[in-house]
């Protein structure tokens, strides 16, 4: 009998769909995922009209339940259904939850101390999205150094429901600087099914872990299972960025959180130009100085130019501090130097590559275009003074060279001291760039293209070119005629010969 009832309250359920779907036309679709705890996934259109308890009615014959039994959760979040979708902050391909929620039996006493019925539980179920609720907290515009304290509502809501309060960088498919959304995970099982016990108060709360739990749905997370369950198996929350400007890929898909960029409510003027702009960065000293982001990427180009990024010991990172020279206040989060353009911030790269390499006592092949950063050797048992003198780009141009004078590779002593792309030099803080200089010598450009097609030999010094045919080098100059290998620049061997004859 109670199959037969099932089966007769289904079909009409099917046929409410069909007169509901009559009744409201689509007119502006929104394709998103629905996961059930069942382990199933639905593709459903909406309208972003459309309220949730309209989405858990169309849910209903699918998940062969009533729609009050379910419970729809996003962002950390158990909707209202009186929630409109695009209020949601729903992105094409986004993943909802559904999972079932029985009915209470007991009905609880609101603030006014009258019983509400069924109908209102139904309709007062869940809460606002995460993201909502952190956009009315003035979430960015919490110090990190005060975690406890949030500070007042900005005075035109619906300015800010418009502003991004979240920036990323995201590295697929956009590779660029994009307004971000944030998303919260189980940390035990990464099921997006669960809800936040509170909303975070500031940046520690979601960069940190096991700050705040979660109530997780998931019917496979350790948490659900009996009689398996310990102090460290507790459901905290893991939050995480997604890119707001590209069609969502899943709940894998995610992107870089760029804290220090924020919405100007404060309305707080830049450290340089003075004005006050809607967007800006906020360094991480005492003081949090503002600047607005053409300021802060005209800053790292002067600073990039003249090589004067510092090196933060701490870290590691090759970085900037505050522009005012406060204590403590290095950028910790070295994507935020995506701003720059991308030949710009390829120039960075470059540069603090080469820094480390210097620092750990390394050096940069001299060939002219490489710059290739190596580790040299020490003298240890196997290895003389000599053989540690003599030194290959390896991974780079495979030039072989001298330690001392940076030369290509030679017998016997240095005709000249240590003079050429010295480490000294690449580290000063002279204001020319050194990719462009060495381009820019008007009588050089002959010796360069010596450089690059030639090789000294290691007996005389004598450049010799070689244009084609084996590595086996005769020293033409009169009086010298040295035998020797243009790939490893020593005197011409058997080894040579068996390895590399014809390269």
């Amino acid at each position: 009998m109670n199959f037969l009832l099932s089966i007769i309250r289904n079909a009409i359920l099917n046929m409410l769909e069909l007169i509901w779907f009559g009744k409201r036309k689509i007119t502006n679709s929104l394709s998103v995922y629905i996961k059930t705890n069942t382990g199933s996934t639905l593709t459903v259109d909406l309208d972003p009209k459309w309220d949730i308890k309209n989405v858990k009615e169309i849910l209903a014959p699918q998940m062969g339940m009533p729609a009050e039994d379910i419970k729809i959760i996003f962002a950390g979040k158990e909707l209202h259904n009186s929630t409109i979708i695009e209020e949601c902050d729903l992105g094409q391909q986004s993943i909802l939850h559904a999972v079932k929620a029985p009915r209470r039996n007991r009905k609880p006493v609101n603030h006014t101390g009258v019983t509400p019925s069924i109908q209102e539980l139904d309709d007062d179920t869940g809460s606002k999205p995460m993201n909502e609720t952190l956009s009315d907290l003035s979430f960015n515009e919490i110090d990190q150094n005060d975690q406890d304290k949030v500070e007042s509502k900005a005075s035109d809501q619906e300015h800010q429901g418009k502003r991004a309060h979240f920036y990323v960088f995201c590295s697929t498919p956009c590779k660029s600087v994009e307004a971000g959304k944030l998303r919260v995970r189980c940390a035990l099982c990464g099921s997006g099914a669960v809800t936040v016990d509170r909303d975070p108060q500031s940046w520690p709360d979601v960069m940190q872990p096991n700050r705040i739990t979660v109530h997780c749905e998931n019917d496979n997370c350790i948490t659900n299972r009996p009689n398996n369950y310990s102090d460290n198996q507790i459901p905290y929350a893991h939050f995480y960025f997604k890119c707001a400007n590209h069609t969502s890929r899943g709940e894998t898909d995610e992107a870089v959180p760029l804290y220090l960029i924020r919405p100007n409510l404060r309305k707080i003027p830049c450290l340089a130009c003075t004005d006050v702009r809607e967007t800006v960065l906020v360094f991480p000293c005492e003081a949090a100085h503002v600047t607005c982001l053409d300021c802060f990427k005209e800053y790292c180009h002067i600073k990039l130019s003249e090589r004067q990024f510092d090196f933060d010991e701490s870290t590691g990172y090759y970085t900037l501090p505050c522009p005012a020279g406060c204590d403590d206040s290095f950028i910790r989060e070295i994507h935020h130097f995506r701003l720059l353009t991308p030949a710009q911030y390829d120039q960075y790269q470059r540069f603090g590559a080469e820094e480390y390499v210097l620092r750990a006592g390394g050096l940069l092949c001299p060939q002219p275009d490489c710059g290739m950063g190596i580790i040299p050797p020490t003298p240890s048992d196997n290895l003389t003074e000599e053989d540690c003198r003599k030194i290959q780009c390896i991974g780079g141009c495979g030039y072989v060279f001298c330690m001392k004078c940076l030369r290509g590779y030679h017998l016997g002593e240095c005709d000249t001291p240590q003079s050429i792309a010295s480490s000294s030099q690449l580290r000063s803080g002279y204001s020319v760039d050194p990719a462009r200089a060495k381009d820019a010598k008007w009588d050089d450009a002959s010796t360069k293209t010596i450089q690059k097609s030639t090789k000294p030999c290691p007996k005389c010094r004598t450049p010799t070119e070689r244009d084609g045919g084996c590595m086996h080098m005769v020293c033409t100059r009169a009086g010298c005629g040295f035998q020797w290998c243009w790939m490893c620049q020593t005197p011409w061997t058997r080894d040579c010969m068996g390895n590399h004859w014809f390269g």
